[in-house]
């Protein structure tokens, strides 16, 4: 178990290099994450101040349902609704909010308020919107096209200068015309109006739209519901919108033209029934008139006196009889007068509650007025051929056949009863045949008169009732909030917006980022060469701008390759008293050339015998790096020396040309056939010389990747050192080296790592030197230049 624990520990260790790396690599490009996130913040800034200020308003009412259950009822309703067996919300709510969602009321709405003409400022960059009681102008449409009012836009810019207008629309273009003056549109002939008090320069622009169309988009706009507890009778409106006075204007509006049209409803079926008793209360009066006149003459024709007490004792015996036949008379009287209202009614609402006793009949009545209502609200947005109001009509002739059935139906009940009222009337007539004539006459006009009294009465106190209740009529709602918008936006969130743009910000570059390294297939340090394959690793060489390092250098790059010279001497040991070095690389261009120069200058500099061979006779570049390419012309290199071996070694060696200290072979022409020149055994006398001469021998050679140059002398070497430049080699092309140091075909093969980036978080290194003095300022990393200005602002602040 303690054997693991330093595994663990390494493991944890590696993850927070890695992380350590990860953000390294991403903080290398912190001026792309501040450039974007300033880019987003203005963007946002922008935005926030042009962007259109959105508020919600809301209002509350309470709906009184008359109808609501009482007593036991509404204990049961309550209990359903907690049970869960019934509905949250209260029927009655339900059907209410969808009559204040119904299109009739909002067109009632956008109609009174002209909400379908709407008016804007111009500014600079926007345009601010107000109400047309706002507007310092106002458009009129004299006589417009009807039909063409809810089909066709109408807009036009105005531009007040003192007293004249500038107006132009799309289709007569600009014209001039004065305040009041009239002119053509495509919607007929209109005219702009002055608002008192109202005065503004610059441009207005006003728009036309049909009210089918705003009606559409006020239904989506205004939100219209219960509220959440249950069997309650509170209902919510809210809406979104830019301008707080309009919005305010539209929910008020709306609450009061549904008040509105609940009250004239209640108020047309009680104007019906009153305007029917009045005129049944005329002809009654007229037939009352008449019968005290006969009852009055009667007895002034027969001088009348008290009945006697023998027709006193008939009469409470038949007092009973003759009360039932009266009601029952009378309600007949009434069947009577409703079936003639009925008969004579064409299409228009029927009184109601006149006294008649059958519930049927009642309701048939109250179901027939229901739908004379809903058809004449259909009648103000549609015409009559419209199928709906057609069917309604059918739906209230069908529903007069059945009430007339009705009536007749009832009419023949009560005439059975009165006929066997009558028939009992006649039994106490034969008992009283003793009772004088003239007293039998004078009850049947009695009788006549007290029918005609009874209805008088009765039709005086229902129309008092109908006052009553239509004087007293609740209301069918209370206001609790009229509309109300705060004055703080729900959109846009400025702290979500500024939130939303520094995020943004950052995951903009980093994205980009982390897609441009997904699709990176380069190797960068030292990692991935050892996830590749285990060859040792020499150095790392830091990216410089200078070919060469000079005398006395304390760059970085200097001390990189004298920790690569270092490296190299472990990497030899302590066997041989020289060592011949192949340089080699798997491409061109990775720096070959640049590395044996420099490591050459860096031998030579600590006082041993070095000699630079340029074995890449395919592409010599070693006189180029080294600035000494005039030199290839006056002297002669290994080329030639393969090609006539006879002539001494001596003869192809520049020595120590200046301002170096060591001597150089250089490549010499360019041959037609390198390979075979190589492979004659000659090149062999050239190292065997080195050795028996130098410390050190350096062979810049050609790369294995393209051709065979340097497998073919490859046993020549002590030490092969494998040169793989960062940001450059393909990480596919990393199999090459893999292969040859697992096969062995390059001795005591080692890997140095070229042009390192060591700013960008790439690798595990921290740079090199131990001071300031000795890093160039070029490659000290973004956190070093920070490390050193906090330093020098603490020393400042010590010696203060």
């Amino acid at each position: 178990m303690n054997e693991n624990l330093p595994t663990s520990s390494s493991s944890l260790s590696d993850q927070d290099i890695n992380f350590k790396q990860l953000f390294e690599q991403y903080a290398f490009y912190w001026k792309w994450f501040i450039v974007s996130i300033l880019i987003f913040l203005i963007g946002a800034i922008i935005y926030l101040r042009y962007a259109d200020n959105i508020y919600n308003i809301t209002a509350k009412i309470l709906l009184q349902d008359e109808n609501k259950a009482t007593g036991e009822l509404s204990g049961l309703s309550e209990m359903s609704s907690l049970s869960g067996l019934g509905s949250s919300t209260p029927a009655f709510v339900s059907d209410q909010i969808d009559v204040l969602k119904s299109r009739r009321i909002f067109r009632k709405v956008v109609e009174l308020n002209r909400l379908n003409f709407n008016y804007k400022i111009k500014g600079n960059v926007k345009s601010s919107e107000m109400v047309e009681s706002n507007s310092p102008l106002r458009l009129v449409f004299l006589n417009p096209h009807v039909s063409k009012l809810d089909s066709i836009s109408y807009s036009v810019n105005v531009n007040k200068r003192e007293d004249a207008l500038t107006i132009e629309d799309k289709e007569s273009g600009k014209r001039t015309v004065k305040i009041g003056q009239k002119f053509n549109t495509t919607l007929g002939q209109a005219m702009i109006l002055a608002q008192s008090n109202k005065n503004y320069s610059g441009d207005l622009q006003i728009t036309y739209t049909p009210v089918n169309s705003v009606v559409d988009r006020l239904l989506g706009e205004v939100n219209i519901s219960p509220n959440k507890e249950k069997q309650s009778y509170v209902v919510n409106f809210s809406m979104n919108s830019v301008d707080i006075n309009k919005a305010v204007i539209l929910l008020n509006s709306l609450i009061d033209q549904y008040n509105m049209d609940v009250t004239e409803d209640k108020t047309r079926v009680s104007r019906a029934t009153s305007d029917f008793i009045d005129s049944r209360l005329e002809l009654i009066s007229r037939d009352l008139a008449s019968a005290d006149s006969k009852v009055a003459d009667y007895k002034d024709q027969n001088n009348m006196v008290d009945m006697t007490s023998e027709v006193q004792l008939y009469m409470q015996n038949a007092s009973e009889n003759e009360r039932r036949l009266i009601e029952y008379q009378t309600q007949l009287r009434l069947a009577d007068m409703m079936g003639g209202a009925v008969k004579t009614n064409s299409g228009n609402l029927l009184p109601s509650n006149i006294g008649l006793d059958d519930p049927t009949i009642q309701s048939t009545v109250k179901s027939y007025n229901d739908l004379v209502l809903e058809r004449d609200d259909m009648l103000k947005s549609a015409t009559p051929d419209n199928p709906i109001v057609q069917n309604l009509n059918k739906s209230i002739t069908e529903l007069g056949s059945t009430l007339n059935s009705s009536l007749s139906n009832y009419r023949q009940v009560l005439q059975s009863n009165v006929n066997s009222l009558q028939s009992q009337k006649n039994k106490f007539e034969g008992k009283i045949n003793q009772v004088p004539n003239q007293e039998r006459g004078f009850k049947d006009i009695t009788r006549q008169q007290q029918i005609v009294e009874s209805l008088y009465l009765f039709l005086l106190q229902k129309r008092e009732e109908t006052e009553i209740k239509a004087s007293a009529t609740p209301a069918i709602l209370k206001v609790i909030d009229e509309a109300y918008g705060a004055k703080t936006p729900v959109s846009p969130k400025k702290g979500i917006i500024l939130a939303g743009a520094l995020i943004a910000g950052l995951l903009l570059p980093f994205i980009i980022l982390y897609i441009k390294f997904l699709l990176d297939n380069k190797i960068h340090s030292r990692k991935d060469i050892e996830e590749k394959f285990n060859s040792p690793i020499l150095g790392e060489l830091p990216s410089s701008e200078d070919p060469i390092v000079k005398d006395n250098d304390r760059s970085s790059l200097a001390e990189a390759f004298r920790i690569l010279r270092t490296n190299i001497s472990f990497m030899l040991g302590a066997k041989k008293d020289s060592a011949v070095i192949f340089v080699t690389s798997t491409t061109s261009g990775e720096g070959k050339s640049f590395v044996s120069t420099n490591l050459s200058r860096i031998l030579a500099m600590s006082g041993k015998r070095v000699l630079l061979i340029g074995a890449d006779i395919r592409s010599p570049k070693v006189l180029d790096y080294l600035g000494l390419s005039h030199l290839q012309h006056t002297n002669i290199g290994i080329t030639q020396y393969l090609i006539n071996p006879d002539m001494p070694v001596e003869n192809i060696i520049l020595k120590k040309p200046a301002p170096y200290d060591f001597d150089i072979i250089y490549s010499g022409y360019i041959a037609p056939n390198p390979a075979e020149l190589l492979m004659n055994g000659h090149f062999n006398d050239v190292i065997e010389y080195g050795r028996k001469n130098y410390d050190y021998v350096l062979v810049d050679t050609a790369p294995v990747s393209l051709v065979t140059d340097t497998l073919l002398i490859a046993d020549n070497a002590d030490l092969t050192i494998y040169v793989a430049r960062a940001n450059y080699l393909d990480k596919r092309l990393l199999n090459v080296p893999k292969e040859l140091y697992e096969d062995g075909k390059l001795k005591n093969m080692a890997v140095v790592i070229n042009d390192v980036d060591f700013a960008r978080g790439y690798g595990y290194g921290y740079g090199y030197g131990y001071g300031y003095g000795y890093i160039d300022s070029d490659s000290v990393s973004l956190r070093a230049k920070l490390k050193k200005e906090f330093k020098k602002l603490f020393k400042k602040n010590k010696k203060k």
